[in-house]
């Protein structure tokens, strides 16, 4: 097919696009606050969302356009494997239930903008909080630039050439972004969520009855993964499932761009409501999820460039064979626009902790809210040009074993913006010390993995086969048993933290009774 067949398509999808884009300028406008140029207003939206705004921006966060496209693409080629996403996103409202709401009043109290502040203000340490900063800026890049890779499988299904729409896009996003700030994506996700909700619940309708019902679907993805036992889970990949969701359950909250939204709240109240009712997400998930089983029963063929099938365009060429044209450009409108809300909110987390946690920190202590401003605004750019080089200068799958990578590294800062935050008995060289030690481990763990799918020796995935270590027929595993890289290191992190500030605890507390016993023999 040629672009010129997919005319109607472009002229809705690329419409929608700029209404969009439209709404994120104006938005600068939207609770207008006296100036922008303020850290709490231009970063956090002035932290006053209240419940509805704050349930669209961080589920517009979360539930991205790479979502939208990995999640039924690993079903597709994977099997049950690939519904790890789906208990991940359901035990992880629970589990942070308190850490936020803790998290956001430590803040509020502070007037912290980032999590590594908060670290700053009850670690005493500026080092702990850098590292924290780095951490969350490392991990952040790579899932910027896998929004850029939803944008591209939608762009490869309309047969679109070039990489011209692909900055185009993310240029405008620049701009609105850079005017409006933090109020720009929490407008617009209100239209994204909207859209997404309205394609999903369409698609769940419209495909199994052109298909043939729910039975030709599960029928079909049966027949494909019987040679290979994907259809359900096995005794080899049932820990790495198990630890993969979990682990990534953990990850998820620490992710400085899921920290903003949630710093941007009215209140704890807000919080605590949201982690109550962001589970709904979860349920579109799971639908989104069963497109990767409609795709196997429709024959979908995913799109070749350069010898290579691209797996993450399965979803995008299966709205384009079963939808109408007009209804197909509605759906990858809603992907496009999708990738724009956490593309902007991870921006302004990351140039925040650059800007509050390096620059303030160590370049200019003086710096005035103004300047900081300014400073964040130049920075969020900078963090947008170099995801579209992630995007443009490397293999895209690449990318998405960066963003594997990327969860495993900020899982390793559990311990101190997690676990530090109900206790101050963690002592500061103990969390240096574990995040160390687990990024270190979590490295080495990840570059023995190789990926049989690139031909790549190292850095290949996340599962560790740990036959490496030892024969898991040992203690009763299946010997193909892995587990999920991320999970492994923060366990070991938090075992050496817990064990260096023993020590340290221990070697102080005798000079701390002595250097007190004058004092009371004086008295």
């Amino acid at each position: 097919m040629t672009v010129g067949e997919h005319t109607t398509e472009i002229v809705i999808s690329t419409t929608l696009f700029l209404l969009v884009s439209i709404i994120g300028f104006v938005a600068a406008r939207w609770r207008r606050p006296p100036t922008l140029l303020h850290l709490d207003e231009w970063g956090l939206g002035g932290r006053n969302f209240g419940s509805w705004i704050t349930w669209f921006l961080i589920g517009g966060d979360i539930y991205t356009a790479y979502t939208f496209v990995a999640v039924p693409a690993l079903l597709f080629g994977a099997g049950a494997m690939g519904f790890f996403a789906v208990p991940y996103t359901i035990i992880v409202y629970p589990l942070v239930f308190l850490f936020l709401s803790k998290l956001w009043t430590e803040a509020h109290k502070g007037g912290h903008v980032t999590p590594a502040d908060v670290v700053r203000q009850r670690s005493g340490s500026s080092t702990l909080a850098l590292l924290v900063a780095i951490t969350g800026i490392v991990a952040t890049m790579p899932y910027i630039a896998l929004q850029l890779v939803g944008i591209e499988a939608v762009l490869k299904a309309m047969h679109v050439p070039g990489s011209w729409p692909l900055i185009a896009a993310f240029a405008i996003l620049a701009a609105y972004t850079y005017q409006s700030g933090l109020r720009a994506p929490a407008l617009i996700a209100f239209v994204k969520d909207f859209l997404i909700y309205a394609i999903i619940i369409v698609a769940v309708i419209w495909i199994p009855a052109k298909l043939g019902g729910w039975d030709v679907i599960f029928g079909a993805a049966e027949k494909k993964f019987a040679a290979t036992g994907a259809t359900l889970l096995n005794a080899g990949n049932q820990w790495q499932y198990i630890t993969l969701a979990f682990g990534s359950a953990l990850a998820l909250f620490l992710y400085p761009h899921s920290v903003t939204g949630v710093l941007a709240s009215r209140s704890r109240d807000v919080v605590r409501r949201n982690m109550t009712a962001l589970p709904a997400y979860s349920l579109l998930l799971g639908l989104i999820a069963l497109l990767g089983y409609m795709a196997i029963a429709a024959g979908v063929k995913p799109i070749v460039t350069d010898g290579k099938a691209d797996a993450n365009t399965v979803v995008p060429v299966l709205f384009d064979q079963m939808f109408p044209d007009w209804l197909a450009g509605i759906a990858f409108a809603a992907i496009g626009i999708g990738a724009l809300v956490p593309a902007a909110i991870m921006s302004i987390a990351a140039a925040n902790l650059f800007t509050r946690n390096i620059y303030k920190e160590y370049l200019k202590r003086d710096a005035t809210p103004a300047q900081e401003a300014s400073v964040s605004k130049l920075a969020s750019l900078v963090v947008k040009v170099g995801a579209v080089a992630v995007i443009l200068l490397i293999d895209p799958q690449f990318s998405i074993d960066l963003q594997l990578i990327g969860g495993v590294i900020i899982l390793q800062t559990l311990p101190a913006v997690g676990l530090a935050l109900y206790s101050r008995w963690w002592h500061k060289a103990g969390l240096i010390a574990g995040w160390a030690v687990g990024m270190a481990l979590g490295m080495w763990m990840l570059y023995q993995i190789p990926n049989a799918v690139t031909k790549r020796e190292h850095f290949g995935g996340s599962a560790f086969p740990l036959a490496k270590w030892f024969d898991p027929a040992l203690v009763g595993l299946d010997p193909k048993t892995a587990v999920y890289v991320g999970f492994i290191a923060v366990l070991a992190n938090i075992a050496v933290a817990a064990l260096v500030t023993v020590v340290v605890r221990a070697r102080s507390a005798p000079a701390a009774a002595l250097s007190e016993e004058p004092q009371r023999v004086r008295t």
